[in-house]
C-alpha cells in the first residue's frame, strides 16, 4: 500500500461494518415475543407502587464531572511527568515547568470556583435527615 489513507479508510470502514453487521443479524435472528410485560416500567415482573419517578439529586452529576475532570487531570499530567527531566535537560526549567503550572493553575481556579458555588458540598435530604435523628 503506498498511500497510508487507504489503510486508515479500511480500517474506519470494518469499525463501522462489523457493529451495523453484528446489530443486523441479531435484528433476524431474535425471536419476537410481544408481551405486556416487556412494555412496563420495570422488566422484572413486579408491578410498580407509587411512582415510577425518581427524582435524582443533581449532586451526582456534579461529583460525577468533577471526578471525570480531575481523571483527565491524571492522564495529562502523567505522560508529562515521565518526559520531564529530558524536557528540562533540553528546553531549560522555566520552559518545561511553566505549561503544566498553568495548566494545575486553571484547575485548581476551577475547583475553587466549584467549592465556592456548592458544586462539591453535598446536600442533605430530608430523608436521610429522618433517619440520622432515628440512630442512637
Amino acid at each position: 500500500m503506498s498511500n497510508p489513507w487507504i489503510a486508515i479508510g479500511a480500517l474506519a470502514l470494518v469499525a463501522i461494518l462489523i457493529p451495523v453487521g453484528m446489530m443486523f443479524a441479531s435484528w433476524l435472528l431474535r425471536p419476537s415475543v410481544p408481551e405486556q410485560g416487556k412494555r412496563t416500567v420495570y422488566e422484572s415482573g413486579e408491578v410498580p407502587t407509587g411512582s415510577t419517578r425518581i427524582q435524582f439529586n443533581i449532586q451526582y452529576y456534579m461529583v460525577a464531572l468533577l471526578f471525570v475532570i480531575f481523571d483527565i487531570e491524571t492522564v495529562l499530567i502523567f505522560p508529562w511527568t515521565v518526559i520531564y527531566r529530558d524536557a528540562v535537560a533540553s528546553a531549560g526549567l522555566g520552559a518545561a515547568l511553566l505549561p503544566m503550572l498553568v495548566f494545575i493553575g486553571v484547575l485548581v481556579v476551577g475547583l475553587v470556583w466549584a467549592w465556592r458555588n456548592g458544586a462539591v458540598r453535598w446536600v442533605r435530604s430530608s430523608r436521610s435527615e429522618s433517619v440520622l435523628s432515628r440512630q442512637p
